[in-house]
């Protein structure tokens, strides 16, 4: 199976785009299914046909499907909420915001996202679109597993053995609810379905994310960041789709402005993002909505592309912990080393290659580091990065 991850800023475009990579696939007689795990739908906006919680038929190969997020919560959490819900209660600590704060920020998002690993095993779909929630934030939350994994193989059997040996006592002693082994099994299964679900995001071979974004300041430097942290968990971007760029026509009068803009930042699009595929959607002449409207705008994004290749594959950033130095690689090909230089303020860096410029948001984990020294190897930039301020100015005190 193919899977194919939008994500962007909210309100570029995203789920439009996801929508005609999937009515474009349908058409070519794949079967394929456009998933919405947003909370705040328009797909069914988008299709102009109504969508439910679960597959629903569309048109010939497509299939449409809205996360119903608290479904899935009670589906997963259910057993684990009840047990919080009755120990708050016995504490004389419930009310009437108990509700919402039993299930921990990010959670819900997740749930929805396991739809993904069910449909991914299914084998009913040969492609599934997925209309993420906006900046790729949901993504971040996929690192999850690597320690919940950790807890779950080295801590958890040991847990499990101290409370069933400690529930009979805590129960006459101070009246204290401890888990039952069906909260517990509730915790194990879904840890270990987010495993599986990250197995299969991670595979290069089968799942690409490609970005949304609008040829606008804020916008493209929220791409930016979404695409460093991506980069750094592991996920193979393969696309960029700039949507809505004004065309040449509109370049007098009112939009004159506007259309100057969308240039330069068409060209800082091509620079961030080399050497990824960098696909243009025009400001269309209608809303886009409906089946019709949509195969015009896949048409125009992927020409003679197929929507569901694999468009890229390989990473452009890379970062990896060498000693006590944390070095971060840049791709950048076809450049002379000697026209490179390096300038970092605050947790942007900026890369000059001749007359390009690139701007890295720096991820959390370079936050407060400072550039120790570089160095152009092969089409990479490989950069080192020293200890936080903070810790060596720790060290001097």
């Amino acid at each position: 199976m193919r899977i194919i991850i939008y994500t962007g800023k909210g309100g570029v475009g995203k789920t439009s785009i996801a929508a005609a990579t999937a009515v474009k696939l349908a058409r070519q007689g794949k079967r394929t299914l456009i998933l919405s795990t947003d909370a705040a739908h328009s797909l069914a906006d988008s299709l102009a046909v109504p969508i439910g919680p679960e597959p629903v038929l569309i048109s010939d190969n497509l299939w449409g499907q809205e996360v119903n997020s608290l479904r899935e919560t009670e589906k997963n959490w259910g057993a684990v909420q009840g047990w919080l819900s009755a120990m708050l209660d016995k504490a004389q600590l419930k009310d009437i915001t108990t509700e919402e704060m039993l299930v921990f920020p990010g959670m819900e998002e997740l749930f929805s996202l396991l739809q993904i690993k069910r449909h991914a095993q299914s084998g009913e779909y040969d492609v599934l679109v997925v209309d993420c929630a906006p900046t790729g934030e949901t993504l971040r939350l996929l690192s999850y597993p690597n320690v919940l994994n950790w807890w779950l193989e080295k801590i958890f059997p040991y847990e499990r053995k101290l409370v069933k040996f400690v529930r009979p006592v805590a129960k006459v002693v101070n009246s204290i609810e401890l888990p039952s082994d069906h909260v517990l099994d509730s915790i194990e299964r879904f840890v270990r379905d987010l495993s599986d679900m990250q197995r299969i995001v991670l595979d290069p071979e089968t799942t690409s994310i490609r970005i949304v974004l609008n040829p606008e300041k804020m916008v493209l430097a929220e791409a930016k960041r979404s695409f460093t942290y991506l980069n750094l968990f592991g996920f193979n971007t393969d696309a960029v789709i700039v949507n809505r760029v004004l065309p040449d026509e509109v370049g007098e009068g009112f939009f004159a402005n506007w259309r100057s803009l969308h240039k330069k930042y068409e060209e800082e699009v091509s620079v961030n993002f080399h050497p990824l595929p960098i696909l243009k959607a025009p400001l269309m002449r209608r809303e886009v909505v409906g089946i019709q409207v949509l195969e015009e705008l896949a048409d125009i994004v992927f020409k003679d592309l197929d929507p569901s290749g694999m468009l890229y594959r390989g990473r452009t950033e890379t970062i990896r912990e060498e000693g006590e130095e944390i070095l971060l690689e840049l791709r950048i090909p076809f450049v002379d080393k000697a026209d490179l230089d390096l300038t970092q303020m605050g947790d942007e860096l900026t890369v000059n290659a001749g007359a390009y410029k690139r701007k890295v948001i720096l991820p959390r984990l370079l936050m407060g580091r400072q550039v120790r020294g570089a160095k152009y190897v092969e089409d990479r930039l490989i950069i080192r990065f020293g200890n936080r301020d903070i810790q060596e100015k720790g060290r001097g005190t």
